[in-house]
């Protein structure tokens, strides 16, 4: 009989999905705010810190793709799992405290770049942890629940901040101060609902108890790639990843840009995000509940489709109850392809290198993140059509939808497991 209660151990696994969301509801919302704030007064102009604030996030990208595989490749190899998430965790929200303290705008862009590496280093062990903390036939549903929880979740910080800064003139604050208080804040969120994890959280797979030295951990990391190149059903699963949760990514990531490009206010696009956060809350529970009575990879498919036809309706869009509706269908399809798209891939990979697989799960999450609204930005340039640009991430879909559908038809190739020796 199907166990239907979770256990203490998912409960506090799901927990940190609660936390880290405020991280990103924060940086996606407010945080580029207050840095064009400091920006303007060091006397920049508007495209010279629009330009710094792209910089920052493509460093971010670049540091994470590069460091990624090698914190995953140490952590598999020692055992060591729990104490490299739990340091990127504190590195990540004592940086991010520091936001809080008197500095440059470029000093502020700096921290930033830092505070979300940690951050983005703490996803990949926290999606590989998956794997050790409930059993295969309920992947879905924790996954499921993780996204759901920590978009209902992560509002709580974001209201209470976003209270701060709309209500700062009533107060007698300033933005700075109003923003030092948000920072806290989310900083303190992250940190309570770290601590279940931290404390319950044991790694049972690894390959070695030894200790590991870098050339051994590159040597690891170059058979993982190895052994990825061979097995066409993973490879093929990666590659429409990169496709599809690029045209996720992008339309998440470019939705205010766009709806400001089209005239709706400051105020109207930041609850248009809490609708997409509000409705993605029970529609995840739902995919995940699907999942029971559906094959995983019908219901991507169908997020792949929606989302599809999501970008179709965007291009046409230019009034304000357009714009709602976008988002409400947003946060039907959001957390479902994200949470079953992380449980389909851990299904596929082998437990005891978990971490050096989803470190490059998280690789072609971000060079899809970076690819995509490039994409957009350059056609929208080439064409003066900022539609178009939407329009080319519809090409996305179809072409993540395509390799998926081989990915699932295509078997496991025979794998060998690679002799490595561990001096």
């Amino acid at each position: 009989m199907e166990r239907t209660r979770t256990t203490k151990l998912e409960r506090s696994w799901i927990a940190y999905d609660i936390g880290n969301s405020a991280f990103t509801l924060l940086i996606t919302t407010l945080v580029p705010l207050y840095f064009n704030a400091l920006a303007k007064d060091s006397g920049l102009a508007s495209h010279e810190y629009l330009a710094f604030w792209g910089y920052g996030q493509s460093a971010t990208t670049l540091i994470v793709v590069f460091l990624g595989p090698i914190l995953g490749a140490w952590a598999d190899g020692s055992g060591k799992k729990k104490q490299i998430f739990l340091g990127s965790v504190i590195i990540g929200i004592l940086i991010m405290a520091a936001w809080a303290l008197p500095t440059s705008w470029l000093t502020f862009l700096i921290f930033f770049v830092m505070a979300r590496v940690a951050y983005q280093a703490s996803l990949i062990f926290y999606d590989a942890m998956l794997v050790d903390i409930t059993t295969e036939d309920r992947m879905d549903t924790i996954s499921s629940y993780g996204f759901a929880l920590g978009y209902i979740g992560s509002c709580v910080p974001f209201i209470l901040s976003l209270l701060a800064i709309l209500l700062r003139d009533k107060i007698g604050i300033s933005l700075k101060q109003a923003m030092i208080i948000a920072i806290i804040v989310n900083a303190i969120w992250w940190l309570i609902f770290t601590l279940p994890l931290a404390k319950d959280y044991r790694q049972p797979s690894y390959m070695s108890s030894s200790d590991v030295k870098v050339t051994n951990v590159f040597l690891k990391l170059w058979q993982t790639l190895k052994m990825v190149a061979k097995d066409k059903k993973i490879l093929l699963f990666l590659l429409a990843f990169f496709f599809y949760i690029d045209g996720v990514s992008t339309i998440i990531s470019m939705s205010v840009s766009y709806g400001d490009s089209i005239g709706l206010g400051a105020t109207t696009l930041l609850i248009a995000l809490l609708v997409t956060q509000i409705v993605a809350f029970p529609f995840a529970i739902l995919f995940g509940y699907l999942a029971k009575k559906i094959s995983n990879a019908v219901l991507i498919k169908i997020c792949i489709v929606g989302y599809f036809l999501i970008t179709l309706f965007a291009v046409q869009l230019d009034k304000n109850w357009e714009f709602f509706f976008l988002a409400i269908c947003v946060g039907i399809f959001q957390g479902g392809i994200q949470a079953l798209s992380r449980s389909y891939f851990a299904r596929l990979i082998p437990k005891d290198r978990s971490s050096e697989y989803f470190a490059l799960y998280d690789i072609f999450a971000k060079g899809a993140a970076f690819t995509g609204t490039t994409v957009m930005g350059v056609v929208s340039q080439v064409t003066g059509r900022q539609q178009m640009g939407i329009l080319a991430i519809a090409v996305f879909f179809i072409s993540g939808y395509i390799l998926f559908r081989l990915s699932v038809k295509t078997p496991h190739s025979p794998q060998i497991q690679p002799e490595i020796t561990v001096e």
